[in-house]
């Protein structure tokens, strides 16, 4: 009896990608912020901890060489995610993503939840990644898309009901629309309270004297 021999050009499963030095540079630093690690002094030589580039939001990395490693991290999740968990096409992250805001704010914290779940040292918070984290992705991704870019990228469906929104005429009637509800708050916190009036009983003569 003969037994076959199979060479895989790769292995049956890839590994999750990791980040470059930029990005581990920011990670440290915010956990020397977060008083995960570091002392003080680098604590306060790091400043202003709200002002730390977070790499699961690109919006805050303008640090050109930082943004680009992040957009190149990103890029290589987006492909192992479709490579090792995609079946079904209906779920697979099209690749026009980076022209889809809702994508890339949601595939950057996902992959930043798989990054820090397999930090762990147990599978806990890796099932629940499993578990969670990326079906209620898809679900959602899903639910905006539909099929609009199943064959390319399509233009913004809600374009046209966005512009009107972000128009002069509109924005100009939200702002009188807050400054009228600013305006009756205040009235209302002018009137006198109707509340009745409390005061403080001399125990030794029963005395009322107004507070």
């Amino acid at each position: 009896m003969s037994t076959q021999t199979t060479h895989l050009a790769q292995p049956l499963v890839a590994p999750f990608p990791q980040i470059g030095p930029a990005m581990l540079v920011a990670y440290q630093d915010l956990n020397i912020a977060g008083g995960l690690e570091g002392t003080k002094e680098q604590q306060k030589a790091l400043g202003d901890p709200s002002r730390l580039p977070r790499p699961w939001d690109v919006t805050t990395c303008t640090m050109p060489h930082l943004r680009r490693e992040v957009w190149q991290w990103l890029e290589q999740v987006v492909n192992w995610l479709n490579h090792e968990f995609v079946w079904d096409v209906a779920t697979s992250i099209p690749a026009c993503w980076p022209r889809h805001p809702h994508l890339v704010h949601e595939i950057g914290v996902i992959a930043d939840q798989r990054r820090r779940a397999g930090l762990h040292v147990d599978s806990d918070a890796l099932e629940e990644w499993h578990r969670y984290c990326l079906p209620a992705f898809t679900d959602r991704m899903r639910t905006r898309l539909k099929s609009h870019c199943e064959e390319g990228h399509q233009p913004w469906p809600s374009r046209g009901r966005y512009n009107r929104h972000a128009n002069e005429a509109s924005t100009v009637e939200r702002t009188r629309l807050y400054e009228a509800d600013v305006t009756a708050t205040t009235e209302i916190r002018s009137e006198p309270s109707s509340r009745p009036r409390l005061g403080v009983v001399d125990l030794t003569t029963g005395e009322v004297t107004d507070r």
